[in-house]
Formats: C-alpha cells, structure tokens, sequence
C-alpha cells in the first residue's frame, strides 16, 4: 500500500455492508491497489452525497484516507453506474457471479492489476449491453485464470505431454487441464469435454473479445462449457460458489 496520507483510485464496489448507525464499509475492486476496504462515514444518511456513488458494481474515482485501522473514502464520484445492471434480476445475478469470481480469487492490498481491472470494467460493460452473457462470462473466466496463475492447459495433454488432437477428450481439475484418451483410461475423477467445447475454450483463450464474439456454440455446448467451468472453480477454491445457483433460480 502506499505510505502517502491519502491517495486518488479507480475502483469498482464488490461489497458493501452497514458500520455502526450510519457509516458504510465498502469493499473495492481498484486499478491501483488490488482489493480494499474503506470506511464511508455517513453514508448510510439521506444527507450523504457519497451514497449514490457507493453501489454495488459502480465504478468510481474514489479519494481515499488513511484511517488508523482502515482507509476512509473522503470523496467519490460515479465514472459508471452500470444502471441496466440493477434493472434485470438476470443480469444482476450475472453481475454478481463476476463479482463473487473475482472476490474469491483476490486478498486485500495485494496490489494492482490493471489487466485483471479492465476485464471487470469490461465484463460488467458488456454483460450491461449484450442480450445474452454466456459468451462475456466464459471469455472472463478464462482471462481471469490467466491473471491469476491458474491458465488451463488445452493444447497438451498435462499428463504425459502429447500434443492434443482432434477427438473428444477428457479434463483433470487437479492436473489443470486437458488429457488425452490414451492417458485418461487409467486415472481417476476425470471430466469429459467434446471435441467442440475445448474448440470454444481454446478460442476464448487465444482470442480478443472481438474475435471471441463471433463464436456461435449450441445450448449443449453452452451448458456443457459452463459445467465445466463450475466444476474447475469449485476444485480451485475448495469450495462451491453462491452465485451459480442464485443464476439457475432466476432462470427457472
């Protein structure tokens, strides 16, 4: 963290809870300094010109001071409000479960990850403008497992080594990546994966989004992608996320 009294950041609200009778401690997602928590004081009053700044998935310019156990957020200003994001329950759950990603994978004042920043920002901005988020939520799971050491290994079979080819095959999450046939007879807990969804994979992967967007897989390839995905990420975190199943009630 740096050592000046107060300091300027960009940074999306992740959290937000209530502090005393009308204090507020948010935590951010901020391009210069990683993951944050932050005393809002007074933001819970009708009064308060940092409220409206502070909601969940806003992305602010947020001045900061140091406190004596936290940073205190002395200003805020809105640089996007992400509004649609609050109007669809769909959307918000969406939202949400790229919050939550993100939120497990991160530690307080690790520092900045500009990259991974832009991804939120991104993310949030395109499942915001776009009808369907199934291809802005793969693409960031696969971006945000490069940003932090965890990149799938889809080219080569991570047991043996052998270049992958093109046939159905099977996934490991504990070797982090695809195994071929030949090897997979013979080990255990394996996850199957079609021909066509670690094309998808690796396509989202390699490409910019632009490029990725022109992808077109099927409901089955879809929900079979998405499985996967679920299942990887519980394996890593060592335990399930919230947000997945908040997605399927919202559907139904």
């Amino acid at each position: 963290m740096t050592d000046f009294r107060s300091f300027r950041a960009s940074g999306v609200v992740i959290r937000h809870g209530d502090w005393g009778e009308a204090d507020r401690l948010l935590t951010l997602y901020t391009r210069e300094q990683g993951m944050v928590r932050a005393l809002a004081k007074g933001a819970r009053k009708i009064t308060s010109r940092k409220a409206g700044h502070l909601q969940p998935f806003t992305h602010v310019s947020v001045q900061f001071a140091k406190g004596r156990d936290l940073l205190i957020i002395t200003q805020a200003e809105t640089i996007n409000a992400f509004l649609p994001l609050h109007d669809s329950l769909t959307k918000t759950s969406h939202a949400a479960y790229v919050i939550e990603l993100l939120y497990r994978f991160s530690y307080e004042n690790e520092g900045g990850n500009p990259t991974l920043f832009k991804l939120l920002v991104d993310t949030l901005d395109r499942i915001e403008k776009e009808e369907d988020a199934w291809l802005p939520i793969r693409y960031y799971e696969m971006r945000l497992l490069d940003s932090v050491g965890f990149r799938p290994q889809l080219f080569e079979c991570a047991n043996c080594g052998r270049e992958i080819l093109a046939e159905d095959q099977f996934f490991s999450f504990t070797a982090g990546g695809v195994i071929c046939p030949r090897c997979g007879i013979g080990l255990p807990n394996l996850a199957k994966i079609s021909l066509e969804a670690l094309k998808y994979l690796r396509h989202f992967q390699r490409s910019s989004y632009r490029d990725a967007s022109r992808a077109r897989p099927g409901f089955e390839i879809q929900k079979e992608t998405e499985v996967l995905m679920q299942g990887y990420f519980t394996y890593l975190l060592e335990r399930e996320l919230n947000t997945p199943g908040f997605i399927k009630r919202v559907k139904v």
